[in-house]
C-alpha cells in the first residue's frame, strides 16, 4: 500500500493494481490555501452526500464506488478515525478535464457575462441578472491544474484532446445527471446552482463517475425558500470562511490562520444542515 495523493482535503492510497482507497478529512481550503484548523465532521459529510448521490445516480451511468465498509479494506483502515470519511474504489484512468454544469447565472460565468465576454467560447444570450435560472444549463469544462487555477476551455478542445465520441458522451452524461439531482434537491429546497463532474475509464475504456459527485465542495447549493434573482443566495459550502477572509484583512493579506472558531463551528453546522436536508 502507498499513498499517492494528499490533496487539500482527500488523501489516497494505492491497494492494488487496480484498487484505491480514498479518505476525506475535515481540512478545508480556501483561495487555493489549506487553513490550519479543520472543520469537524466535515468529511463525514462530504463522503456521506457523494454515496448517496452515487448510489441515486447508478442507473445514469456506474461510478467507482466499491465500498465504505472498512471490513473491505486493509487493517490500516479499520479504525476509528477512518469510519465514515472512507472509500475503496475501482482505480481508473482519470480524464484531465472537469466538467463543469450551470444552470444559473452566477460565479466566474456572471464576472465574464458582466463584462459582455463568451465563457468557453459560447456566446450567452444578454439580459440576465445575477443568480438568474438560465434557459437552459451549459456545460463549461476546465483544465485540472496541479498548481494554481483551473482554466475554462471550450468544448471543442474537450473533444480535440479526447475524441469527439467520448466528448458528447461525457456531455450528455453530464447533463442527464444535473437534471435528475437538481430535480430532487429542489423537492428538498435546495437549488443546485451549477456543479462539477470527473470521469475516468477503465481497462476497457469503459466510462465511470469517480471523484465526488453533488457535494457542498463540487457544487454550489442555494437555499430555495432564501433564493432571489439579483443577490447573492444563502450556500450550503464554505463561503462564510471565504467572506470572513475576504472582509477580515491585514495589510491586504488574508488570515488564513486565524479564522475564529465560531465561523468554523457555523461552516461545520452548515455541511451538516447540508447533509441532512439532501438525505434525511
Amino acid at each position: 500500500m502507498k499513498k499517492l495523493i494528499s490533496g487539500k482535503v482527500r488523501e489516497v492510497y494505492e491497494i492494488s493494481n487496480d484498487r484505491l482507497v480514498i479518505v476525506t478529512t475535515d481540512r478545508i481550503s480556501a483561495f487555493d490555501v489549506i487553513l490550519p484548523k479543520p472543520v469537524t465532521n466535515k468529511g463525514k459529510v462530504l463522503n456521506a452526500v457523494s454515496l448517496f448521490w452515487f448510489d441515486f445516480t447508478k442507473d445514469i451511468i456506474p461510478n467507482h464506488i466499491i465500498s465504505s465498509n472498512l471490513k473491505d479494506m486493509p487493517d490500516y483502515f479499520r479504525k476509528d478515525e477512518f469510519e465514515e470519511r472512507t472509500v475503496l474504489v475501482k482505480k481508473l484512468k482519470i480524464l484531465p478535464f472537469e466538467f463543469i454544469v450551470r444552470g444559473y447565472m452566477f460565479g466566474n460565468m456572471w464576472a465574464a457575462y458582466s463584462k459582455g465576454e463568451e465563457f468557453c467560447g459560447q456566446k450567452i444570450k444578454e439580459g440576465y441578472k445575477l443568480a438568474e435560472k438560465l434557459d437552459a444549463p451549459l456545460f463549461t469544462p476546465s483544465t485540472k491544474a496541479h498548481v494554481g487555477h483551473d482554466e475554462y476551455i471550450t468544448v471543442k478542445y474537450v473533444a480535440d484532446t479526447i475524441g469527439a465520441e467520448l466528448a458528447g458522451k461525457i456531455e450528455k452524461v453530464c447533463f442527464e445527471l444535473y437534471k435528475a439531482c437538481y430535480n430532487y434537491a429542489y423537492s428538498k429546497n435546495i437549488i443546485i446552482a451549477d456543479t462539477k463532474f470527473e470521469f475516468g475509464l477503465d481497462e476497457n475504456d469503459n466510462l465511470f463517475l469517480a471523484d465526488e459527485v453533488f457535494t457542498p465542495d463540487s457544487s454550489r447549493f442555494w437555499s430555495l425558500g432564501d433564493y432571489q434573482v439579483g443577490v447573492s443566495p444563502k450556500s450550503y459550502d464554505k463561503q462564510l470562511v471565504r467572506d470572513w477572509l475576504l472582509n477580515n484583512k491585514k495589510d491586504g493579506e488574508m488570515q488564513f490562520d486565524n479564522v475564529p472558531d465560531d465561523v468554523l463551528k457555523k461552516t461545520s453546522e452548515i455541511y451538516a444542515e447540508c447533509l441532512k436536508k439532501i438525505t434525511g
